[in-house]
């Protein structure tokens, strides 16, 4: 008999079967924050039951791997358009001095840095806090349940399968509010509607010398430090939100106790960005700033904190595209594995007529996805090259062909050497080599 076990922070439902079994262990109240409850559900499914299942399966295998193809295609695509993009600017960009609009620089990519100056405070009406900076931020969490589930799964002779799921009901604080009627057990685990949500409020002006900065120009600037609210607010605040309003290091919290948050409660945080000097790469518009758009294909607009050069930071542009270049073909890859798992999944339940039969087949099938993904994805990396980047994906290409043509000629030369290199066997170097009297 074979077992696995696979664990998932949100709902699921129980496998098809005949049979079903659960118990249910009640919690404590809403008080502390460790206590939690359980919920456990047995489910079996027969042989012919798995097999359908994973026929299914096949189907959305091959959707996967087609969809892990189209997203490495994409991906090498975007990530030429953005260098590509990024190159330009970085030879187009000229530098304006932020004291005076240069009317000869109107639809050029400038870089400008200097003295920022804000109109004035950017305000959070519905709570009441204000503050001279660029962005000011709000976090609302709220104290929820939370459902997290377990699956052990046991493989019986002829094929069918018993999974046992325990769902673990746990209190936590999230800015996302957990949909409580999509749990398996919703009664007692009630999440109500957030009363607040997060936000983020932009000053909708400020200047940059003679330049004049939107909302939009604004908003791209990141990078911020919390914002404490001081005592003097909390009459305040009780006015807007009710008595039970408390004020813990410098952190808004709506409920009776925070020392013993309740389901519901509220724990509001700010944050702020701010900065003396900026530097901003984007089209000149009249007295103000764009985006820029590029003969590659991308449009520009960089904000940075500081005064910074512009090569530092069209490098720095670059390396973030390599990075998420890297990401995405990472995310391909699993994607093209796991649709391949998907499509080999019926071998391995054909298999679990007996159970380690299965095992061995899992474990095959699993190296000839990998083998596969490998093969596949490098291939569409590669035409995906050859497609944006003709010479130099040409050249990969021819390297990477010569060189897998090179390492089986020379495995076969080294088979070829060890063979004719082989002892004679013994029996054979006996027998006699002349006539026989």
């Amino acid at each position: 008999m074979s077992d696995d076990s696979q664990s998932s922070g949100s709902s699921s439902g129980s496998d098809s079967g005949s049979d079903d079994g659960s118990s249910f262990n009640p919690g404590f109240g809403d008080g502390s924050e460790s206590v939690s409850d359980s919920f456990t559900e047995t489910s079996h499914t027969s042989w012919f039951e798995r097999m359908k299942q994973a026929i299914v399966g096949v189907v959305a295998g091959l959707v996967m791997v087609a969809g892990s193809i189209g997203l490495l295609f994409w991906n090498e695509g975007r990530a030429v358009t953005t260098s590509r993009s990024l190159s330009e600017g970085a030879a187009a960009v000229v530098s304006a001095q932020p004291a005076r609009v240069d009317p000869a620089h109107e639809g050029k990519l400038v870089h400008v840095a200097g003295d920022l100056k804000l109109a004035g405070p950017v305000a959070d009406p519905e709570f009441g806090v204000s503050a001279t900076v660029i962005k000011l931020v709000r976090k609302v969490e709220m104290y929820q349940w939370k459902e997290e589930s377990r699956q052990e799964k046991r493989t019986n002779v002829g094929g069918s399968q018993e999974t046992v799921t325990t769902y673990t009901y746990v209190r936590e604080w999230s800015e996302k509010r957990n949909d409580s009627s999509r749990f398996k057990q919703p009664g007692g685990h009630g999440n109500p509607e957030m009363r607040y949500q997060s936000r983020a409020n932009v000053a909708p002006s400020a200047s940059l010398g003679a330049f004049q900065l939107t909302a939009e120009t604004l908003g791209q600037v990141s990078g911020g430090e919390r914002l404490p609210v001081d005592q003097a607010r909390l009459q305040q605040l009780r006015q807007r939100l009710g008595n039970n309003v408390h004020l813990r290091d410098g952190t808004i919290y709506v409920g009776v106790d925070p020392d013993s948050p309740r389901i519901g409660d509220l724990r509001i945080s700010f944050e702020q960005v701010t900065a003396e000097q900026l530097t901003v790469i984007a089209r000149q518009a009249g007295s103000g700033f764009g985006r820029y758009q590029t003969k590659a294909g991308d449009q520009l607009l960089i904000v940075a904190k500081g005064v910074v050069p512009a090569a530092q930071l069209f490098s720095q542009a670059q390396a973030a595209n390599s990075t998420l270049t890297w990401i995405l073909r990472g995310v391909g890859a699993v994607l093209m594995f796991v649709g391949f798992g998907l499509f080999f999944r019926p071998l391995g339940v054909l298999g679990d007529v007996l159970p380690i039969l299965g095992d061995v087949i899992r474990m095959g099938t699993g190296v000839i996805a990998f083998v596969l993904t490998l093969l596949l994805a490098t291939t569409t990396i590669a035409i995906a090259w050859v497609y944006h980047r003709p010479l130099v994906g040409i050249a990969v290409l021819v390297v990477g062909v010569g060189g897998t043509i090179g390492m089986i000629m020379l495995a076969k030369k080294r088979r070829a050497a060890r063979m004719a290199g082989a002892p004679v066997p013994a029996r054979a170097a006996a027998r006699p080599v002349g006539p026989v009297s």
